[in-house]
This record gives structure tokens, sequence and C-alpha cells, in this order.
């Protein structure tokens, strides 16, 4: 026994059109049945916003930051992806003046990269992450940057690279200062600081000095000029290694020029 399949297409073409008509039917009803009435305030926000969603501003997305926005429960410079135009505008919108604040961006407390030892070469899953369940980590200095990406694949707006030397590279007019990079560090040797004037102790080292100075060029090893020189005492020594009080700075820049390791820079 045959089957005329041809025969057959009509009835086929039928249910699967009644089919379709039945689940176009049902998505209306559940269209206005589930309706959500909005803010329209809170749209119009969300129309100027960056539509980054990064989750720097400590909501999951623009959508739920614009509600807390319109609430008052927050003010609009909590997004840090807003350029100065965009929070002109948002001032608009909300009837409002809006200053925007100083950028920030994150800054790598490291100089290891092709300035320190490799302890092994390394060949595997390309993540720091991974390099370190591995087998610790492939620099001599256990602390250090390890230079495998991590916070490059993590960042949504292409500011940041490894560069040459081996470590993050920013590349500030990319960068919103969403933190992203910083969560993602599993070494923590990135931090967010103001664009102008804070001094940093580029070192994230605990080893000793000894074993520092042997591994790495510009490693800080404790030795203590800086905070001695300091007419603020600003700075303490954590662990083997300098640590500045940026409450206390004046950035007067005097570690700096005292520091025997140029593991201090002013940004």
């Amino acid at each position: 026994m045959t089957v005329d399949l041809m025969a057959l297409m009509p009835y086929a073409v039928a249910v699967l059109g009644a089919l379709g008509l039945a689940m176009a039917g049902m998505l209306v009803w559940a269209s206005k049945a589930f309706y959500v009435e909005t803010d329209p305030l809170v749209d119009a926000l969300i129309e100027l916003m960056p539509g980054a969603n990064c989750g720097a501003c400590g909501y999951p997305g623009c959508a739920d930051a614009a509600e807390h926005i319109v609430a008052g429960d927050v003010t609009p410079d909590v997004c840090t992806s807003c350029d100065a135009e965009t929070f002109e505008l948002i001032g608009e919108l909300l009837g409002m003046e809006i200053s925007a604040a100083e950028p920030t961006y994150p800054i790598t407390l490291c100089q290891g990269g092709t300035n320190c030892k490799d302890r092994y070469d390394y060949i595997g899953a390309d993540t720091c992450r991974a390099a370190i369940l591995l087998a610790g980590t492939k620099k001599a200095c256990s602390y250090g940057c390890i230079g495998l990406g991590d916070c490059v694949r993590a960042c949504m707006f292409d500011a940041i690279e490894i560069a040459d030397n081996g470590l993050p590279k920013i590349k500030k007019y990319n960068c919103k200062g969403c933190g992203a990079c910083v969560r993602e560090c599993p070494q923590q040797v990135l931090t967010i600081a103001k664009e102008h004037g804070p001094v940093y102790v580029v070192c994230s080292s605990h080893d000793k000095g000894k074993y520092v100075k042997e591994i790495c060029e510009f490693g800080c090893i404790g030795c203590g000029i800086c905070k001695k020189n300091c007419p603020e005492g600003a700075i303490k020594l954590v662990k083997a290694v300098a640590v500045i009080d940026q409450e206390k700075c004046t950035q007067c820049g005097t570690c700096i020029g005292v520091c025997p390791r140029n593991a201090i820079v002013k940004l």
C-alpha cells in the first residue's frame, strides 16, 4: 500500500496553519493579560543611558538602575558609563543639575610582567585562573600579574589589553571605570583609582626583600625608606610591602623620589 504524500500536503498545511494561529492568539492574550505598566520617565531614562549593563552601579542592569534613580534611591551619577553629555541630557530629563564625577580607571599594582622571572614555560589554557589551578603561577612572584588576559576578556568596552611588557594596559578613551576587570583578576592586582592625583605602590608582593630583588626588577622590598621619609606619615609596611593611606597622602612625591626600586608612581 502506497501513500500519496502530495495528497496529504494540503491537510498538513492546514493543521500547521491552525496551530500557528492558535499560538499567535495565545501570545496576544498573554501579552495583554500579563502586561506590566512602566513609568514613562523610567523608559525615557533607559533610552538615554548607555545600556552597557556592566553592573558597576550595583544593580543588575541599566533598567533596574533607572528605576532606582527615578525613585530617588540613588543619584544619576551612580552610572560610571555615562559621559558629561549624557549626564546633561539626563539632568534635563529629570529636572536637576548633575555634575559628572572625576573619571576613574583601573591601575595595575604590579610592574612584573617581563620584568619578573618565570618559574617555567606555561603550556595550557590561556587564562590566569587555569594557570593558577595547574601549578600556582608561572611567574616567580606568586603575587604578581600572570598576564594571560582574564581582565581583557572581562572588559565589555575593549578598554584593556596585554602590552608587550606582559602587563595590562588601559585604553582610557574606552574605559568606563566599571571595575569588571578588577573583579575578574584572580591575583587582585587591579584596583580602581581616580585619573589624577593618587600615589600608589605598584607592587603586590609579600615576599621577603632579598627574594624580590632576585626575581623582579621593580618589586617593593619592604625597606621602609618611603615610610621614614613621608612627611605626612601616610605610609606603612603591611606584610613586607609599602601601603599608602590615600586619606593622609598629599601627593608631595617624596616617597617617589626616595624609593630605590622605582616601585611608587603618581597617576
